[in-house]
């Protein structure tokens, strides 16, 4: 199939080793940045933080939280260019989705007079998934999974390489990024940079994925 989304995607793959020496531009950055930024959610809630690490300091902050496992990850940390923290609102409640609420209406998005069909109704899907302490971490985690994969497609197109990792070590990020997380909690990263030529493993394999007739089913 000839298309350049085709292309991007089969062009796309985890990183597995990065050359340390080069960087991710300023301008490539503001991209990558604003493409998050963009990235679709449920109800629109945007239940998210996203820690961007870029200088050597928050590298070897975000190394250190590599000490009790997941070692197999840890030279990314200081390897890759960028790194960025998807982090999730464990306790998404009515006073964060009202500032959302607000920027609808000051966008021009939403008119002023439904304002309130649009705090008290749609809010009414995020009840539905929190439970009676107030814990609707499961939907909101799920959220910054939208984000991170609109990241990985930026990245793609861009040229720029990645790595996803859910290998990370959430407590003790939460511990290390105690004062940027405020609460939230990070379950999964993404490595950016690019790939350290003929030290990546994975660079140039055939992609391998399931058929399509054994995932999609038209009706």
């Amino acid at each position: 199939m000839s298309h350049q989304i085709i292309t991007d995607l089969n062009t796309r793959y985890t990183a597995k080793k990065y050359d340390a020496t080069k960087r991710i531009t300023p301008a490539d950055m503001d991209v990558i940045k604003e493409a998050i930024r963009l990235s679709a959610s449920s109800i629109n809630s945007q239940p998210w933080k996203f820690i961007v690490i870029e200088s050597d300091e928050a590298k070897q902050r975000f190394h250190d939280t590599f000490a009790n496992m997941h070692q197999f990850n840890q030279p990314h940390a200081k390897e890759a260019s960028h790194t960025v923290l998807f982090a999730y609102n464990p306790r998404y409640n009515k006073d964060a989705y009202k500032k959302v609420v607000d920027v609808e209406v000051t966008s021009g998005h939403l008119p002023a007079d439904m304002y309130n069909n649009m705090l008290n109704g749609a809010y009414g899907f995020a009840e539905a998934n929190t439970d009676e302490s107030g814990f609707n971490g499961e939907w909101t985690k799920a959220q910054t999974y939208i984000a991170l994969g609109n990241t990985l497609h930026t990245l793609a197109r861009l040229g720029i390489d990645s790595t996803p990792m859910e290998g990370v070590d959430s407590k003790l990020i939460g511990e290390v990024f105690k004062d940027e997380l405020d609460g939230y909690v990070c379950d999964v990263a993404l490595a950016m940079g690019y790939r350290l030529a003929d030290g990546d493993y994975n660079y140039g394999l055939p992609k391998s994925r399931l058929a399509a007739q054994d995932v999609i089913t038209v009706l």
